[in-house]
């Protein structure tokens, strides 16, 4: 197919905003690798997405224009740092933080009413999220409210493509983190010994980091989880509200819960995409792309190819969990999938501990996240305990 570099596609098109699953699903079939302005060059189907994941070397993570560490970098600096990280999700580092993530998933849990409406995103979502993340990181409880403006802001302004807003906002953050170092700083010896603090002692490479790549890494952590955690808190809980049967063969049977948050997360994504930039040019999908041009990976898309998940739109437990892309794949596969699967697996366990019944609310639908978030932004439901 030759490439004339017409728009086949426009991702900010109305049908395609209201529902981006839906749209996602048609243009797999009718342009599984398409050209916009917006996106540049989108991936649909699974197999050129996994292609892409595996073939760094053709296809670069290097596509921000700002510092992100590791997740904007390449072998052999990627690489470097990657070994930093990874242990902060290690099975000591997972087992030390599992009682401290338990309490709190029955803390947020602990404040549904006994018999009424919750508003899934806001009320369950954000504050786990928010209240999970902070402790991870060692961060003071102050920060909670400020943290939840900042997310409602720095929401506005993606779906506003507000860059200057968007700008002041990453220093903001920025500035949040700072604070959280310099307070490291000034206590010395007595600072806490936090993932914060540990990670202001780490080398790399025989060297120091620098404040700007510790600011990086923990501002790629804080953020991606915020964002990722109460998405994928709101898709769960409508999901099981919706499903009744699902719901009750999981509050009789919780060795599935793991099996089923990652399946019922393919099928509906938390996070709808990631980029990566040509490094030469290449054919991928019948269209060919130029060394320098961007690509998006369309999550929502490549984990519902039909062609891989029979029935996509149904949860089954026995898929072959290796197709799943919910954590990515190859060298850049999510370093922090283990603790998101803690996470999720202790929130639900202690959702279903605490209610006996959770349904829709009739008239009143979930309303769809619009590009490039996933999931919703508000989840009617009613629970009763």
């Amino acid at each position: 197919m030759s490439d004339t570099r017409q728009q086949d596609w426009d991702p900010r098109a109305e049908d395609v905003l209201n529902d981006q699953i839906a749209a996602y699903d048609k243009m797999r079939g009718r342009c599984p690798v398409a050209f916009s302005d917006y996106l540049q060059w989108s991936l649909f189907r699974h197999a050129d997405v996994r292609r892409v994941l595996e073939d760094h070397e053709t296809f670069s993570n290097a596509a921000s224009r700002h510092l992100s560490v590791p997740n904007a970098m390449d072998p052999p600096e990627h690489t470097h740092f990657r070994r930093i990280i990874e242990p902060y999700f290690g099975p000591e580092a997972m087992a030390e933080f599992a009682p401290q993530c338990r309490a709190i998933a029955e803390e947020v849990v602990a404040r549904l009413p006994a018999d009424g409406e919750v508003e899934a995103m806001a009320e369950m979502g954000q504050d786990f999220a928010l209240e999970i993340q902070c402790a991870f990181m060692g961060w003071p409880t102050t920060l909670h409210e400020p943290l939840r403006a900042w997310v409602k802001r720095q929401q506005a302004a993606t779906l506003a493509q507000d860059r200057e807003a968007l700008g002041g906002l990453a220093l903001e953050f920025d500035g949040v983190i700072r604070e959280q170092l310099a307070s490291r700083r000034a206590a010395g010896d007595d600072a806490p010994d936090d993932v914060t603090t540990r990670i202001m002692n780490e080398t790399v490479e025989g060297r120091a980091l620098t404040d700007e790549e510790i600011v990086s890494i923990l501002r790629n952590w804080t953020v991606g989880e915020l964002g990722t955690i109460s998405a994928s808190i709101g898709i769960l809980m409508r999901y099981l509200a919706a499903d009744p049967e699902l719901q009750g063969r999981l509050r009789a049977d919780r060795h599935q819960l793991s099996t089923a948050i990652d399946e019922i997360l393919r099928l509906d994504a938390p996070l709808m995409s990631n980029r990566r930039i040509a490094t030469r040019a290449v054919e991928i999908g019948g269209r060919r792309l130029e060394a320098g041009e961007r690509l998006t990976i369309l999550w929502g898309s490549a984990n519902r190819d039909e062609t891989v998940f029979e029935a996509p739109d149904e949860v089954r437990l026995d898929r072959d969990p290796a197709d799943n892309l919910l954590y990515g794949a190859g060298i850049h596969v999510c370093p922090g999938a283990p603790l998101a699967r803690m996470e999720l697996e202790d929130f639900m366990d202690a959702l279903l501990d605490a209610t006996v019944d959770i349904a829709p609310l009739p008239g009143r639908p979930a309303v769809r996240a619009l590009y490039p978030a996933g999931g919703y932004s508000e989840v009617p439901l009613h629970v009763r305990r």
